[in-house]
């Protein structure tokens, strides 16, 4: 289960003035995934109102109602593990977005699995967060616990051109968990948790959900 004070401890660092994320990177696809155009652009470089709409984005997917919309996904154990996108999402994380060919196999990833009539984009954020400590009687101390690394991503059907609404689908990885990183699970957003993305979610994953 997902703690939901880590998931708002989280998109408190999502803000113009408190922002966590370093590089933000994405692909245009088509109704039948494949892509029209990516970007890869160091977060600092956006306009003020891009930084406001690339935030909003972003944090919807760990501000998401916790455990409906947002649910804990536990990648498998051991050689199940290679049937995973695991490997991928982690050498993307470790390279801060900044290789393309592993973005490049994601997109093309997703633009087979995910299932919609519509054109959409793939949105990837890449933030840290210096977690800060906690004492026992639950008040900040000075220092830090840890720097969490992690990615967004939030997929969105396409409005106008070039123009995401809001996100369908998402994840975070890897998990925030007891105010820790955990690289053996993953957050997974769907907005209708009805009607969730079943291929795309065992391609994710490696196995049946």
């Amino acid at each position: 289960m997902i703690n939901r004070n880590d998931m708002l401890e989280l998109t408190r660092r999502m803000t113009p003035a408190r922002n966590c994320f370093a590089r933000v990177a994405g692909a245009y696809m088509d109704e039948d995934g494949y892509d029209e155009g990516t970007f890869n652009i160091h977060f600092g470089k956006l306009k003020q109102a891009e930084v406001k709409r690339n935030l909003e984005l972003a944090k919807a997917i760990p501000f998401a109602k916790t455990n409906e919309q947002l649910k804990e996904y536990r990648f498998p154990k051991g050689e199940g593990r290679k049937e995973s996108m695991w490997q991928l999402l982690l050498a993307m994380k470790n390279s801060g977005l900044k290789d393309d060919g592993l973005l490049s196999i994601f997109y093309e990833i997703v633009g087979e699995s995910y299932n919609t009539v519509d054109e959409f984009s793939i949105f990837l954020f890449y933030g840290s967060y210096d977690v800060p400590t906690k004492g026992t009687d639950g008040e900040w101390i000075e220092g830090s616990e840890e720097v969490y690394d992690f990615i967004v991503c939030a997929i969105s059907p396409l409005e106008g051109e070039y123009e995401p609404g809001k996100p369908e689908f998402g994840f975070l990885f890897p998990a925030f968990v007891d105010r820790s990183s955990d690289s053996s699970v993953i957050d997974i957003f769907n907005a209708d948790p009805d009607n969730v993305q079943t291929d795309l979610m065992e391609k994710i994953l490696g196995v049946r959900v």
